[in-house]
């Protein structure tokens, strides 16, 4: 009779939220794996219903302490174009350098904090921090140089309080963004050794087969809008997402699940960005990637950790680069009118694309939204790439077994309460 087993994770540590997976195997054969969202669902949908369209970005910005700035950025790209409006370019450059404060402290969290203990044998940063604390104080600068620009731009670190529909309630001086520079200079260099420094991690070879969908600009490598393309030869407008992307109740999760319309996994998130625009990162950043062997692609779940690192690089002199450029504009925004009509917006939060899809009547009250967080698009991938790396590693003890299955997850950095609007392992074997 082959072998059964039981493997149970009560909770996932370094992840944001709760969550449950269980992996059934009859002897090596891998039967079943399901990730199981149980972390209550949230109701921002249903919050947003009756409110008016000018409190959307502050309302969505409570969804994620993270990643408030995608949310924000979504909300009002699909407002503005609703209405016709197109924002002045200080303003959409003075928005893409706060997404860029928040892709630091993001990024920094999870490279330092969340993601590097698997790589080196620590349960913890805590851990970490005690064998290796210039690490450890290099991770909690950059995530500090990414709050600063976040306060300074947004308001406050957390849940920003200065973007609004039509631009920003205050615009800060020339002046006032030069004080960002000298610490981003010292970011950039972080950044740098940042790469380097995860690029010299044991990495298990992996590669995702399945689509990768991202944002793209013809310029610059996607942020704050863009096209949604894919490397199954996709390019739309927001408004067509709904066409080709479907979302999905399964029982067991209190989030939906997204696939492509009809059927198909895909991936979002940094392999996706990297992969379908690599050539459009900074100069240093794409130097970087280079010298870290990452080449013009990657699909390696393992290796996201290296592309963050890489998005820091360019982060941080993208950053750099729109102070020097900045230019205060004559207002710090621009009147929006409500019209009557159906919005969409999409940004690339740092764990992937970010959709939002607003219906408002002609006095801008929100009749219906609809929000498509990144984790809930990467679940499928996710349980795509559990189900393989326990196929290829049934031989492994149970302890093992968990932890690979943990760095697995934490490779794809989910927000779970995002997504519910992790992890619990139970491995069954048979």
């Amino acid at each position: 009779m082959a072998r059964r087993r039981t493997i149970v994770t009560d909770y996932l540590a370094r992840v944001e939220g709760e969550g449950a997976m269980t992996v059934k195997l009859v002897g090596d054969k891998v039967e079943h794996v399901e990730l199981r969202i149980f972390e209550p669902p949230r109701f921002f949908e249903a919050f947003l219903r009756g409110r008016s369209f000018l409190e959307s970005p502050d309302i969505t910005a409570r969804i994620c302490g993270i990643c408030p700035v995608a949310y924000q950025t979504s909300a009002v790209n699909a407002m503005e174009s609703l209405c016709g409006v197109e924002v002045p370019e200080p303003i959409r450059q003075l928005r893409r350098l706060l997404y860029f404060g928040e892709w630091i402290e993001s990024h920094a969290l999870h490279v330092y904090m969340l993601h590097a203990p698997d790589f080196l044998g620590y349960e913890s940063a805590i851990e970490l921090a005690r064998d290796a604390p210039a690490a450890v104080e290099r991770g909690l600068a950059l995530k500090r140089t990414g709050n600063d620009v976040m306060t300074l731009v947004g308001g406050r670190e957390i849940h920003p309080i200065n973007v609004r529909v039509g631009g920003f309630y205050r615009t800060p001086s020339k002046r006032e963004l030069r004080t960002l520079a000298a610490p981003l200079e010292r970011a950039l260099e972080a950044a740098r050794e940042t790469v380097r420094w995860t690029a010299g991690f044991e990495f298990p070879e992996r590669t995702v087969e399945c689509d990768l969908v991202a944002l793209a600009q013809p310029d610059a490598y996607a942020i704050e809008n863009g096209r949604i393309v894919s490397s199954g030869g996709l390019d739309l407008a927001p408004a067509e997402y709904e066409e080709h992307f479907e979302e999905l109740h399964v029982e067991r999760s209190n989030a939906l699940q997204s696939q492509l319309r009809g059927g198909g996994t895909y991936l979002c998130g940094p392999l996706a960005r990297y992969t379908l625009a690599s050539d459009r990162l900074s100069p240093g950043a794409r130097e970087a990637a280079a010298a870290a062997g990452l080449g013009s692609e990657c699909r390696d779940p393992f290796r996201s950790i290296v592309v963050r690192s890489v998005e820091l690089v360019h982060a941080c002199e993208e950053s750099l680069r729109l102070i020097e450029a900045y230019e205060e504009p004559d207002a710090p925004f621009v009147e929006v009118e409500p019209v009557a009509g159906t919005g969409y917006g999409v940004s690339e939060a740092p764990r992937g694309l970010l959709y939002h899809r607003y219906r408002i009547d002609a006095e801008g009250t929100i009749l219906e939204a609809k929000i498509v967080p990144p984790t809930s698009q990467n679940q499928l991938a996710i349980e795509d790439d559990l189900r393989d790396v326990v196929t290829r590693n049934t031989s492994l003890d149970d302890d093992a077994l968990r932890g690979l299955c943990e760095q697995t997850i934490r490779n794809y950095d989910p927000c779970i309460s995002c997504a519910t609007h992790f992890l619990e392992l139970d491995v069954e074997r048979k």
